[in-house]
């Protein structure tokens, strides 16, 4: 077995995350563009987690699979006066929930927090283990 490959698995779960919250980051940015490079209104995006199987049978990473767009419709807001309103005076803005983000934001947050401490408490094994030899 390799005794290093705990530490693998908490970097991968580290990075995943840390796409995660950039992910989060930036449909929170967006949370008011109503127009993209693509057309219409930003679309919210999310990650797709899978495991990234360069570990042995026991242990196993995580990585991005992908980043995924939210297929569900703009929400419709009535502003006249707004320059990408239709005829009806309607704009299209982002599927973007603000609450919803922050409690992704907070859970990301706490899940790369548990994989520092799972590290830093690999780190500690594998010290006191090597102080055994001495």
């Amino acid at each position: 077995m390799n005794s290093f490959g705990v530490f693998d698995v908490s970097a991968s779960a580290m990075n995943a995350q840390r796409t995660r919250m950039n992910v989060i980051a930036s449909n929170m940015a967006n949370a008011h563009s109503t127009r993209t490079q693509e057309g219409g209104p930003y679309r919210r995006k999310d990650v797709v987690f899978s495991s990234d199987g360069t570990g042995t049978a026991e242990l196993s990473g995580v990585e991005v699979s992908r980043v995924v767009e939210d297929q569900s419709p703009p929400m419709m807001v009535y502003d006249p006066g707004h320059p990408d309103a239709d005829a009806k005076g309607y704009v299209a803005m982002p599927n973007v929930n603000m609450i919803e983000e922050m409690v992704n934001m907070m859970l990301a947050t706490r899940a790369y927090e548990a994989s520092v401490a799972a590290f830093n408490m690999s780190k500690g094994i594998v010290l006191k283990s090597l102080e055994i030899g001495r």
